[in-house]
This record gives structure tokens, C-alpha cells and sequence, in this order.
């Protein structure tokens, strides 16, 4: 199995320095600051990175479950929402929301439930995260 990388520099102090984030493919680089991460600045996150990265893998580990029962999703979008809150007065990833939709004819809504829910503690970075609560909500379109 591949390993993957990124890179992060941070200039400065907690509140007034600021960073970059690249990951290692090239395909994303953006900048971080004390703003974006902890009030509502303009730029990227690690925080949001995860998210991006669990909606992936779960979108993906959903698909396979699915097809593993010989249905083919047309589609699957899922949104990923990490929650920061001060646990013993630091900052903790206490949870992660996910909120999946999708389209796949010849299953039916619980089947489509029953499947995300074995995506969500299936998908690599579900089980990484396990220390969060994970949450999931199901939108099956007909």
C-alpha cells in the first residue's frame, strides 16, 4: 500500500503567525492562520482537511459495500462536519457529522442506511478517527 504525505510550515506565533499546507501530489496548497482554524478566517484548516478527507473515504468505502451486494450507486455525496470543543481547557476533535445522500437504484432507504452505517465504521479513516464520536444522517433518493 502507498504511503502519502503533506507538508505544513507555520511562521511565527500561535495567534499572529501563519502557515501553508501542501499536500504531497500537488494537487492542493493553502494557507492557515490562527483565524481560520479557531474563528471564522478566510483559508484553510487541518480540521477541514480531515472532513474532506473522511467524506472521501467514507463516499468511497460506501460505494464498495455497496457493490459488494451487486448494486451500483449512481451517486453518493457525502458532507463531513469535525467539531472542535474545549475538553480539560484544550481544544479536542470531539465528534464528526456525517451527512450522506445518495442515488442507487434497486436498493431501498434502509438498505442504503444499512450500508452507510457499515461504511461508517468500515472506511480507513472512520477507524483512525474512533476516538471522535462519528455521527451519520442518510438522505436515500429515489
Amino acid at each position: 500500500m502507498p504511503t502519502r504525505n503533506a507538508t505544513a510550515e507555520w511562521k511565527g506565533t500561535l495567534k499572529e503567525g501563519k502557515g501553508t499546507m501542501k499536500l504531497g501530489s500537488g494537487a492542493f496548497e493553502g494557507q492557515y492562520n490562527f483565524s481560520t482554524r479557531f474563528e471564522e478566517g478566510k483559508g484553510t484548516n487541518p480540521e477541514e482537511l480531515i472532513a474532506a478527507a473522511h467524506a472521501g473515504c467514507f463516499s468511497m468505502a460506501l460505494s464498495n459495500i455497496l457493490g459488494q451486494a451487486n448494486l451500483k450507486p449512481e451517486y453518493i455525496r457525502t458532507k463531513a462536519d469535525v467539531v472542535i470543543e474545549k475538553v480539560n481547557d484544550k481544544p479536542t476533535i470531539t465528534k464528526i457529522n456525517l451527512e450522506c445522500e445518495g442515488k442507487v437504484p434497486g436498493a431501498d432507504a434502509k438498505t442504503f442506511e444499512a450500508k452507510a452505517n457499515d461504511a461508517k465504521t468500515g472506511c480507513i479513516v472512520s477507524r483512525l478517527l474512533s476516538a471522535a464520536q462519528i455521527n451519520l444522517t442518510t438522505k436515500f433518493v429515489s
